[in-house]
């Protein structure tokens, strides 16, 4: 063989080495088979419980959806944790006393019995926060809306952050201003928050979430209000529940056909349909059902890979309640 040959081999060897060195996946990275030889059940696990939970109760699909968002949206820093799930306790102050999570939301029992069977199985490997984020997917695919690609290999934090939490989780009060503040500080669009407000096509809300809105908005159907009073009276109810949109138990594009009739039951709901820069997009979704949820499961992805504690960062907590 000749030597120029023997050289270019040579120098292609070394060029192939060190791309495979530079661009290698990083133990860091988030993975669709994180778990294949680790746990490979764990899917079938958490998606049994889900549809149990769901066919039990189908608002628990709504809450453990919403429990996946209020864990990522807190900390731009530190985002999808698993810190919403972490109890109090007398030297620790975590996130569900929060204003926007206090008797709001649920579903850790359901997180709890995953976990117990995921520990059976595979101790002390699969983390609290992956178990979000695969039970708020297969949560929206039992209601019957779009699936995604969850990546795992998230891991679990070791603090919380009330202030946090109180700070950047947006309230059904929010004006449309304040909603695309708050979802750009994640790094959101505009189209990206109309999407993932799309959640709200099922689930409820209580009553002390919406009373302002019902007693003072102008922007509000009246026969629409005249459904909601008696289950919200002007004070007392507070927990009463009503449906977020006309089909709450099934997940489809009614939210935002409800909104352009000025039926959004939380006024940050209406804000999206009130004269402002969302009106169109809220008109595409409400006669694109396709475009909604392929917009919806793109947004999802990117809100459930929102700066993750990977590789050696936190821990994979025994125990979702508490760190180990």
């Amino acid at each position: 063989m000749a030597l120029s040959t023997l050289s270019s081999l040579f120098k292609l060897s070394t060029f192939t080495l060190c791309f495979l060195v530079l661009f290698r996946p990083s133990s860091g990275q988030l993975s669709a088979n994180f778990y294949t030889t680790t746990c490979p059940n764990f899917r079938s696990i958490i998606r049994s419980a889900v549809n149990s939970a769901v066919s039990n109760e189908a608002r628990m699909g709504a809450s453990l959806l919403r429990l996946h968002f209020h864990d990522c949206f807190v900390n731009a820093s530190f985002g999808c944790d698993a810190s919403v799930l972490l109890d109090d306790t007398a030297n620790f102050t975590g996130e569900k006393t929060a204003r926007p999570n206090s008797n709001s939301i649920r579903g850790f029992n359901v997180i709890d019995t995953i976990k117990t069977q995921l520990e059976s199985q595979c101790p002390g490997v699969v983390s609290c926060a992956d178990i979000l984020s695969a039970a708020a997917s297969d949560s929206v695919v039992a209601l019957g809306g779009p699936s995604w690609n969850v990546l795992f290999g998230r891991r679990d934090s070791t603090t919380a952050s009330l202030s946090a939490a109180n700070s950047n989780l947006p309230s059904g009060a929010s004006s449309l201003s304040t909603l695309i503040s708050s979802f750009s500080n994640q790094g959101f669009t505009t189209n990206e928050m109309i999407a993932l407000s799309g959640a709200h096509t099922i689930g409820q809300a209580r009553c002390t979430t919406f009373r302002n809105r019902l007693y003072n908005d102008n922007n509000i159907n009246a026969s629409f209000a005249a459904t909601l009073t008696p289950n919200c009276p002007s004070s007392g109810g507070d927990n009463n529940l009503s449906p977020l949109d006309s089909s709450p138990t099934t997940f489809d594009n009614r939210y935002y056909r409800d909104l352009i009739n000025q039926r959004g039951l939380l006024h940050s709901d209406q804000e999206l349909f009130n004269g402002g820069s969302a009106d169109a997009q809220v008109r595409t979704y409400s006669t694109n059902p396709a475009t909604f949820s392929r917009d919806f499961a793109s947004a999802m992805l990117k809100m459930s890979n929102l700066n993750p504690l990977t590789g050696s960062s936190g821990q994979v907590r025994t125990n979702c309640r508490r760190t180990n």
